[in-house]
């Protein structure tokens, strides 16, 4: 790390306080930044804050190594449920586990309101970093450093800093006004399924269901996903159409659909809770953000969800936020906190990368719902399994890049279609010799004579006839 005279002084406002810009937050009071968390909503760690359900998310290698890099690691894994295969329930109830890696690899099932709370705990513990709660962004104004925010007195106030870091979510107030900026690009997409969250309860004080698995209930136009808690519970998330949402207005209507498409469900979550829960919220929206470039000159940067709102399905995206405070943090440390060298070179670095995980979260939401009831993606999975033992280093499956490893998102991809056409142009290469070699034994099963006598042809260069008078086989010239 660079030395903290180059950053003394510093001042930092962070937008923000959920898991992103607290992470970033540390990160930056570590440099010795004077650090201001604007968070709009009050401290959830004192408030009566609830969303009315459980939120679980995915924690994987790269958000390890994020957290790793601040001190975090231990603490929050101790708080996880390790995952370490898809456990697939048929609609006949029978369960089939696709194992994610090797035996030592595994995701973690992590609260997201627990892991906020810590993070949040984490940046306080900095002498140079402020959470400021229930303070709202009214006004931002990148190119001089400027924000005007508005506090719990409901008096605005302008506040100048070094640097504005944007992590204020899909919606982000802070990309909003940089979209007001030439050659700004942007673009959302709502994809048209929602998701509703549900929940399965301990049974006698145990796992209702075998816990170190992210289970799923693949419908191919639909399905829904439960995600262990530490309280031997649990989270489930129905994703779905908001089309079909809308065909269940009643409790009979989801107890039928739940019966038709779910039936081992049913009673590991209860009919009264299934339905209180269905009904508790409506189906919330799944969002994808994309916009170039995450900064301005050297006054304001995005990260997380305000650069690149993704939809749920390879559970990336807490773990791509993540790694942009990562990634931001090494370029700080490799240009010596230069911020008007580090804010451009992060847009050309990472922009790539989370434009892929986008586009790979979009793909992976078909394999989850569809695929995995495929005998041929079960097959292909068994076939990078052998091909990634036999070459470890040249064959690497894409799920295994993605979540076990820090190759860069957009290099997986590269790689994943490289390795697509190999396997391919191999099986082709493969299915065409064993055609020719079952075409050959089966000719010469039927058929040995004429097999012998094309054998002879090409030996001697000559032609004949069979005499079946004299049972003499006349060589003759080869004809042209």
């Amino acid at each position: 790390m660079a030395s903290s005279d180059d950053t003394q002084g510093k001042r930092v406002a962070v937008i923000g306080g959920g898991l992103v810009g607290a992470l970033n937050a540390c990160f930056l009071a570590k440099r010795n930044f004077q650090v201001d968390v604007y968070e709009a909503r009050e401290d959830i760690r004192v408030a009566k804050f609830t969303h009315g359900r459980s939120i679980n998310l995915a924690l994987s290698y790269r958000g390890r190594q994020a957290l790793k890099a601040i001190g975090l690691e231990d603490q929050i894994v101790s708080k996880g449920v390790p995952m370490r295969a898809r456990m697939i329930h048929s609609l006949s109830g029978k369960k089939s586990e696709i194992p994610y890696g090797n035996k030592s690899q595994y995701i973690l099932s992590i609260s997201r309101e627990k892991l906020n709370k810590d993070l949040l705990t984490a940046v306080e513990s900095y002498p140079s970093a402020k959470v400021h709660f229930g303070h709202k962004l009214l006004k931002c104004r990148p190119e001089e450093g400027a924000v005007t925010v508005l506090g719990p007195d409901k008096v605005p106030r302008d506040v100048t800093y070094d640097l504005i870091v944007g992590c204020d979510g899909a919606y982000s107030t802070v990309r909003a006004h940089l979209m007001k900026k030439p050659r700004f690009d942007y673009s959302q997409q709502y994809i048209p399924h929602g998701y509703m969250e549900l929940t399965i309860p301990p049974k006698n004080g145990e796992y209702a269901m075998e816990p170190n698995y992210l289970h799923i209930w693949p419908r191919n136009a639909f399905m829904m996903i439960a995600l262990p808690n530490m309280d031997k519970s649990f989270t489930c998330t129905l994703f779905m159409s908001f089309e079909d949402f809308e065909k269940l207005p009643t409790s009979d209507d989801v107890l039928d659909f739940f019966q038709k498409n779910f039936p081992d469900a049913i009673p590991l979550m209860g009919e009264q809770a299934l339905i209180r829960n269905f009904f508790l919220l409506p189906a919330q929206a799944m969002i994808s953000v994309k916009c170039s470039p995450f900064h301005l000159k050297s006054h304001c940067v995005l990260m997380g969800d305000a650069a690149h709102a993704i939809v749920p399905f390879f559970g990336q995206g807490m773990n791509a936020g993540f790694e942009d405070c990562l990634v931001f943090d090494e370029l700080m440390d490799k240009f010596n906190n230069d911020l008007s060298v580090c804010l451009p070179e992060f847009s050309r670095f990472r922009i790539p990368d989370d434009h892929a995980i986008s586009d790979l979260s979009m793909y992976n939401y078909i394999e989850m719902r569809a695929h995995v009831n495929s005998r041929w993606f079960l097959f292909q999975r068994l076939l990078d399994k052998l091909l990634h033992a036999i070459m470890p280093s040249t064959f690497i499956p894409l799920y295994t890049m993605v979540a076990f490893t820090r190759i860069r998102y957009h290099e997986a991809v590269l790689r994943w279609h490289w390795q697509k056409k190999v396997i391919n142009k191999g099986l082709f290469v493969l299915g065409s010799l064993t055609a020719i070699g079952s075409a050959y034994l089966l000719l010469h099963h039927l058929s040995p004579r004429p097999l012998g006598f094309l054998r002879r042809q090409a030996w001697t260069g000559t032609t004949g006839y069979w005499n079946r008078c004299t049972g003499v086989f006349w060589q003759v010239p080869w004809s042209h």
